[in-house]
């Protein structure tokens, strides 16, 4: 599943044939699995659920702590903050549009929203809960909660499954579409500005899209290596191959150094850049990118029309209201 050095060199054979594809927009309703259809009470349930930070040991971390709604979706940190002030090897991933992501997390360890959404709960550096036995033994102790699953799946329901479910539901509606590119690919050819249409054909022409395809740009569904061509100047300044990524996982040494494609949509909104957040300007990610990934040295002139570009891919956020969430009066668990 992972050796995928041989579609690595298809990809860029093909790289120029991108040139000519149809634009994509994104899609303004996720698809959702046939276990866990969408409704508005797992929705509102998930935003309960995402917002709550007594998902935490502390009480002080909630999912929205490092993927913020009301920003880009992350937190704008190198290295995101967990419980007792503990950070992490990498940055925290955007949540906008991470319903288009064929597998979850930086190393694609999870395969859906619904398995990412279990994992930092009990994480010791990010929520730090024992166990998820201790966070539903603490929901079901909270009479607003009991509501809110009896409404969303029915009586006796506060389970790990569907609070995960429930967050999962939640996330598929955290879209950005209708972005200047988008009006531009559905036919507005006054929606992007000439240097960003010069963006938008040099991304082409290098290749970029091989990998950042589809209407998310982020792929269709497969992991890539990073950094393909070694440069000992980046390598001492940013330190990229410390963090083996999905070998961190596997274990195999196969799959050192194989990510998740992230998306490009709202990359403007996220830095810093990478997976250990050690670039923090978009400019220079992208010098990054050309030379590290196609072994280019683009112009300045080039870099400004690239970024431009990628500036057009913000898309336009949903209104997001903080939820009320269930209380626990006279009593507290921390």
């Amino acid at each position: 599943m992972f050796k995928l050095r041989s579609l690595v060199t298809a990809l860029a054979l093909v790289g120029s044939i991108s040139v000519a594809s149809a634009l994509e927009t994104l899609p303004t309703v996720a698809p959702a699995p046939a276990d866990n259809p969408t409704t508005q009470e797992k929705v509102e349930l998930g935003k309960l659920l995402y917002h709550d930070p007594r998902l935490s040991s502390t009480g002080t971390v909630s999912c929205s702590s490092c993927h913020n709604t009301m920003l880009g979706g992350e937190d704008n940190r190198a290295n995101s903050m967990g419980v007792h002030g503990q950070t992490g090897g990498r940055s925290a991933p955007t949540v906008w549009n991470s319903a288009f992501n064929t597998v979850q997390f930086w190393d694609g360890r999870a395969p859906s929203l619904e398995a990412q959404a279990a994992g930092p709960v009990t994480s010791p550096i990010e929520m730090g809960m024992k166990s998820w036995d201790d966070v539903i033994a603490r929901l079901k102790t909270i009479e607003g909660y009991q509501v809110a699953f009896e409404e969303a799946f029915g009586k006796d329901s506060i389970t790990k499954d569907n609070a995960t479910k429930a967050i999962a539901s939640y996330e598929r509606t955290l879209i950005t579409p209708h972005s200047p590119y988008d009006k531009y690919a559905a036919g507005d050819t006054s929606a992007l500005t000439a240097q960003q249409v010069r963006g938008l054909h040099k991304v082409q022409e290098l290749g970029c899209t091989s990998c950042h395809s589809g209407p998310a740009f982020n792929g269709p569904g497969v992991f890539q290596p990073f950094p393909i061509h070694s440069n000992p100047v980046f390598a001492a300044k940013y330190h990229f191959k410390d963090d083996k990524g999905l070998a961190e996982v596997t274990k195999k040494a196969d799959d050192e150094h194989l990510w998740k494609v992230p998306t490009l949509r709202n990359i403007a909104l996220t830095a810093p850049y990478f997976h250990n957040g050690s670039v923090k300007t978009l400019d220079e990610a992208v010098v990054v990118m050309a030379k590290t990934q196609l072994d280019k040295d683009l112009s300045t002139t080039e870099v400004a029309d690239i970024v431009a570009f990628l500036n057009a891919l913000t898309g336009q956020f949903p209104k997001q209201s903080m939820p009320v969430l269930p209380t626990t009066p006279g009593r507290t668990f921390n």
